[in-house]
């Protein structure tokens, strides 16, 4: 009878969890597991990051939306993976181990933080496929069998630390798709990589010796560059043969190298006597015959052992001169097949995201989503990894490709929970794509106007204004140097995560669009001061944008129906700002609010969350004076959205509806 099969640790872990709970421990759930391992975590005042201080109720996932910053969530409400990035983390590595704990995590990344001292012990995460450690302080040597529990890693980035020692061994999972340990201090020789999947190697900036595996050898150069004593495809540079063999010790490679150098030194003396006997015995023919012929002034020249030195040397210079020329060459070609590598390819600025090329968008299913002032936009499925949005962009020729690769690169290093990260981008001179993530509720101006406006109730817009504004303060923060952080603020580039949080995109693209196309579609460019002659926009035009903003979500109005109306008195109005300031200063301000705003049975809001309402809606129209100086700034804004207080479900009026007369209570 055969054997019955025995399960596999992930299943064994699982059943583990659903009898036992989150660590083996009765009564443990996924949010005690992650609120432990929170606490074990420092950020730069010391405690724990504040994004992570907001972890609390309810717990981290609702199905497979993420409650919580940094989490992911599979379908079945268990966490997926933690992206705990750019949040300063410093001090040891946390302890991973109870990480275990969480049958479903299968991505850990702790990438771009301060983390200092040795690798940390991953041995309890055996089912984890991701991992990301890149851009810390990390050190030592990492012990040769580390990733020996691990069978099904896929991706391991580890740059950009300091790692030192060889490669362990056990780096070489049989399912590894990407292996990054570049600038680092390995050293010693690559290991055998022979995983057919293998896509991704970067071990460039390295002390690593020997010959490339012929399982590496099909990636670009540059991938080993900055090893000096690397050899083998696909590098130029030819295997010596006499080169030690991988594992030769040092006292065995000295003293292969002192016998052929004896050896040599031998011969050249040898030659050097035959050399001397001949001439002797021609001076004693000469002597015996009386010879006064002068002799051959040819052969007046230096000892034969000169000559041999000086040929020596004369090559060894010339073949010196020869190989810094080939370096040179070598190191421009190796620059310009870089080139062409990126060239027509997608580059991933996410690290941590899963790979993929051009082939595979077009072989993706497809569905159009719209086209819009940059260009058309598709949702691409993947065969592995969330959906993907791709934006083409025929009108960004503003900047040559190393300019604009590095304001790409730039946004990578942004995180904040409003703003979409560009996962990759492609640069062509023609044309440029940027792919982001696919969110499911769509852009708010899809919900706002699009039939599902009752969708949002007064809670959900408070929260999509309050998001909107933070994630526009992140940009205002990180970067400082553009006159227009985000330049493009729209209902139709604010989108809806699966709990309708807001999440901002197509932001900081102006220094990569021409000035021309920016003045004509760009959102910021509509301001009123850019709008005046010859006038320019300011870090308030985005203010601006901010305003109307609000305002569209308080109406319900789509601010383009709004441009070149006139009021009831003939006074013009020329955007959403001027109607709604014309219909408060009527006091007819119960017109205002989108009837669909609505909250409660009844239908109705209680005074205190009309009371709230007006207050954001001062703030829209502060955000939209039209003399600068008057208009509110940023840090304004935020701080009055901040204060307004989410609505209490309790709160809402549960009296039947009266006769509206058009006026909010006070």
């Amino acid at each position: 009878m055969a054997r019955p099969r025995q399960p596999g640790l992930a299943v064994a872990v699982a059943v583990a969890w659903c009898l036992c709970g989150a660590d083996g421990a009765a009564g443990r759930t996924e949010a005690d597991v992650l609120t432990a391992f929170r606490d074990t975590l420092r950020g730069p005042d010391g405690a724990p990051p504040a994004p992570l201080r907001a972890w609390g109720t309810p717990g981290p996932c609702l199905g497979n939306v993420s409650q919580w910053y940094g989490v992911s969530c599979h379908g079945n409400g268990s966490v997926q993976g933690l992206q705990l990035e750019r949040l300063g983390l410093s001090g040891a590595p946390p302890d991973l181990g109870g990480l275990a704990a969480l049958p479903g995590l299968r991505v850990l990344s702790l990438s771009n933080n301060a983390l200092a001292g040795a690798f940390p012990n991953v041995s309890a995460l055996a089912v984890l496929k991701m991992l990301y450690l890149s851009r810390n302080r990390l050190s030592g040597v990492i012990p040769d069998g580390t990733f020996g529990p691990m069978r099904g890693l896929r991706k391991l980035h580890l740059a950009a630390n300091d790692f030192s020692g060889p490669i362990p061994g056990s780096i070489t999972s049989p399912r590894l798709l990407e292996l990054s340990l570049a600038h680092n201090r390995f050293d010693g020789p690559l290991p055998d990589f022979s995983q057919p999947e293998l896509r991704f190697v970067d071990v460039s900036g390295n002390n690593l010796s020997g010959p490339i595996p012929e399982g590496l050898s099909r990636f670009n150069a540059s991938m080993f560059s900055g090893n000096e004593h690397l050899c083998g495809k696909p590098l130029d540079v030819a295997c010596d043969t006499f080169a030690s063999p991988s594992g030769m010790s040092t006292f065995m490679t000295i003293a292969v190298v002192l016998i052929i150098v004896g050896v040599i030194l031998a011969a050249a003396g040898i030659a050097t006597g035959v050399v001397g006997r001949r001439k002797r015995r021609r001076r004693r023919r000469h002597a015996a015959t009386g010879d006064q012929t002068p002799s051959n002034p040819k052969l007046h020249t230096a000892p034969a052992v000169s000559i041999n030195q000086g040929a020596a040397t004369t090559s060894a210079a010339a073949g010196s001169v020869a190989a810094a020329g080939g370096a040179a060459a070598g190191g421009a070609a190796a620059k310009r097949a870089s080139r062409r590598d990126e060239h027509g390819r997608l580059v991933f600025i996410q690290e941590s995201r899963v790979r993929f090329e051009i082939e595979d968008l077009l072989r993706a299913s497809a569905e159009v989503l719209g086209s819009g002032n940059f260009g058309s936009s598709y949702k691409a499925t993947l065969c592995e990894g969330p959906a993907v949005v791709v934006k083409r962009f025929k009108e960004m020729n503003g900047v040559g490709r190393e300019d604009f690769s590095e304001h790409m690169r730039r946004l990578g290093r942004l995180t904040h929970p409003n703003l979409l990260p560009v996962v990759a981008y492609l640069y062509k001179k023609e044309e440029k794509l940027l792919i982001t993530d696919y969110m499911d509720n769509g852009s708010l101006a899809q919900v706002l106007h699009g039939n599902r406006g009752a969708m949002l109730d007064w809670g959900k817009r408070l929260r999509i204004i309050r998001g909107t504004a933070r994630g526009l303060a992140h940009l205002y923060d990180e970067l400082p140097m553009l006159t227009v952080p985000h330049g493009h603020l729209k209902s139709s580039n604010v989108l809806l995560d699966g709990g309708f949080e807001a999440v901002l995109s197509d932001y900081a693209l102006v220094p990569v669009v021409t000035a021309q196309h920016a003045r004509q579609v760009m959102v910021a460019y509509k301001a009123p001061e850019c709008v005046a002659a010859q006038g320019k926009p300011s870090k308030k035009s985005d203010v601006w944008s901010l305003g109307i903003l609000i305002l569209e979500v308080l109406t319900g109005k789509f601010p383009a129906n709004y441009l070149r109306q006139q009021g009831r008195q003939g006074t013009s109005t020329t955007d959403l700002a001027g109607w709604v300031s014309s219909v408060v200063s009527e006091e007819r301000t119960g017109e205002v609010f989108d009837k669909d705003m609505a909250a409660g049975p009844s239908g109705k809001h209680s005074a205190a969350v009309e009371a709230d309402m007006l207050k954001l809606l001062h703030v829209g129209l502060g955000c939209c004076e039209a003399d600068v100086d008057q208009r509110w700034d940023l840090k304004t804004a935020l701080a009055r959205v901040e204060e307004i207080r989410d609505p209490d479900p309790a709160a809402a009026d549960p009296s039947p509806p009266a006769a509206d007369s058009g006026e909010p209570r006070s």
